[in-house]
């Protein structure tokens, strides 16, 4: 492929930038990007690509469309790039909710475009071209999401891509992948957005001075809870009717861990906390983390 345009050039974008750069994988690079301090520091990588402002100033046939902002800035710049798309230009983004702005995309692109969603499962809680690294996605799952009528040749393409940048690809439908990630990735986050917060009402309630005591549990929820705010309140909005089943069940099962607490049910509780130390055995298995203790850092 000769040409990609990358659409937004944070952490996800700048990784992109620095692994398809690295690789060589395309003739011309392209970034859209409004921010002059993210501008200034991807100059500063010494990386050949194009910097744009104004997607008036592009009069290039892409072959890759990558969107790697958040969801709510979608709606800003697909109608403007459907003069960029020909018949082979494979349209994708970064995002992690799938099943609404599958919709909303593919309401407003061009008839005939090739839209196939992309969820790189990557990433860390601090954001910016700054800590863009081109090995953010090695060994790291890449969900791509495959609906009706999709084009055979641009899944293989797009296939193609994510896997020479080191993804794992694997392929689901975006109601399934909304149900899976609102579990295992949108819940998590918001527990800990909701933890750091009520030990932050706590410390002002109780006048007690907790922040410098939070080595261990409260500290590395507070990592998840630095996240971006931006990205996140789209990914909650986006994954509304999902977000809402999965705080019920969480609702659920914390009322159940309060009334053994309260009650003093020992079996009860001591076989709930086994039951769930297993989880942790199965993800190292997987490989979604290494088997080394963690200590404080």
């Amino acid at each position: 492929m000769k040409n990609i345009l990358i659409i937004g050039c944070g952490l996800i974008g700048s990784s992109i930038l620095r692994a398809v750069n690295q690789k060589k994988m395309f003739r011309n690079i392209f970034i859209l990007e409004k921010s002059k301090k993210n501008i200034s520091i991807i100059k500063k990588l010494n990386i050949k690509c194009k910097i744009i402002k104004n997607i008036k100033n592009i009069s290039v046939n892409f072959d890759l469309i990558i969107f790697c902002t958040p969801m709510s800035q979608y709606s800003n710049v697909i109608l403007k790039i459907n003069k960029l798309i020909t018949k082979k230009t494979i349209v994708t983004d970064v995002g992690s909710t799938k099943e609404l702005s599958f919709i909303n995309v593919k309401k407003k692109l061009k008839k005939n475009t090739t839209w196939i969603p992309s969820h790189p499962i990557t990433g860390s809680e601090v954001s910016g071209p700054k800590y863009g690294n081109k090995n953010l996605f090695k060994n790291k799952w890449c969900v791509l999401i495959k609906e009706k009528n999709f084009n055979k040749l641009h899944l293989l393409k797009l296939k193609s891509f994510w896997k020479k940048l080191g993804s794992k690809v694997i392929l689901m439908n975006s109601k399934q992948h909304d149900v899976i990630f609102s579990i295992t990735s949108h819940l998590p986050h918001l527990i800990a957005y909701n933890l750091v917060k009520t030990a932050t009402d706590f410390e002002k309630n109780k006048k007690h001075n907790l922040i410098k005591f939070s080595a261990g549990g409260l500290r590395d929820f507070s990592r998840i809870a630095a996240s971006n705010e931006i990205m996140w309140r789209d990914i909650f909005f986006n994954n509304k009717k999902n977000m809402i089943l999965a705080i019920d069940l969480f609702i659920k099962n914390l009322n159940s861990f309060k009334q053994d607490i309260n009650l003093k049910k020992n079996k009860q509780i001591i076989k709930k906390l086994i039951k769930t130390k297993k989880v942790r055995k199965q993800i190292i298995l997987l490989k979604q983390d290494v088997n080394k203790p963690d200590f404080g850092r």
